[in-house]
C-alpha cells in the first residue's frame, strides 16, 4: 500500500507519477509520516506490538503527527503536511483519504470514532468527531467541525459543518 500512497501523492502534487515526481514526493513534508504510519500498520498486521509502538512514537516525534495504533486506512492515504495531524486509533477509512495539516479525526466522549469512505479530501484544520460516517467523495473544508454524517459527494464547511455543494457523479 505504501507505494500506492506515494504514487497517489505524486499524481496529485505533481500531476505525474514518473521517477522525478516520485523522488520529489519522497522529499516532501508529510511523506515520512505516511511511511511511518504504514510501517506501524504493517507491524500491527504481523503481531509485532513493540515495533508498532516504536513507529507510532517516531511519527509523533519526527512528523509531529499522531495516528493512533489501530487506525486503518486503505491505499492512497495522503498527508500533504503532517504537522499537527491527530487521528484516533479507532478511526476507519477507505481508499484515497487526503489530509492537510492540523486535521483531527477523533472520538466523542463515549469513545466512538468516525468512519470515512473512499475518495475523501479534508482541508487544513478540519475536525471530525464522533460516531459519524463521511460518505464517498466527500470534501471537508478548511477549519470545518464535522459532528454529523456527511452525504457522499458533498462538500461541507463551517462550524458546525453544513453542506454547501453536492456533486453529481456519473457511474
Amino acid at each position: 500500500m505504501l507505494s500506492h500512497d506515494i504514487r497517489e501523492k505524486a499524481r496529485i502534487s505533481y500531476a505525474s507519477q514518473d521517477t522525478a515526481a516520485i523522488v520529489k514526493t519522497l522529499a516532501t513534508d508529510g511523506t515520512l509520516s505516511m511511511v511511518l504510519y504504514r510501517l506501524m500498520q504493517g507491524s500491527r498486521d504481523i503481531g509485532a506490538g513493540p515495533l508498532e509502538m516504536v513507529f507510532n512514537k517516531l511519527n509523533s516525534v519526527l512528523g509531529n503527527c499522531i495516528i493512533g495504533r489501530g487506525a486503518e486506512f486503505g491505499p492512497g492515504f495522503i498527508l500533504f503536511h503532517s504537522n499537527g495531524v491527530v487521528i484516533n486509533g479507532k478511526v476507519k477509512g477507505g481508499a484515497n483519504i487526503h489530509l492537510h495539516h492540523e486535521v483531527t479525526i477523533g472520538d466523542d466522549r463515549h469513545g466512538r470514532s468516525p468512519t470515512l469512505g473512499n475518495d475523501i479530501h479534508v482541508g487544513a484544520g478540519a475536525k471530525i468527531f464522533g460516531p459519524i460516517a463521511v460518505g464517498d467523495g466527500a470534501r471537508v473544508g478548511a477549519n470545518a467541525v464535522v459532528v454529523k454524517d456527511v452525504e457522499p459527494n458533498t462538500t461541507v464547511v463551517g462550524i458546525p459543518a453544513r453542506a454547501v455543494k453536492r456533486r453529481e457523479v456519473d457511474d
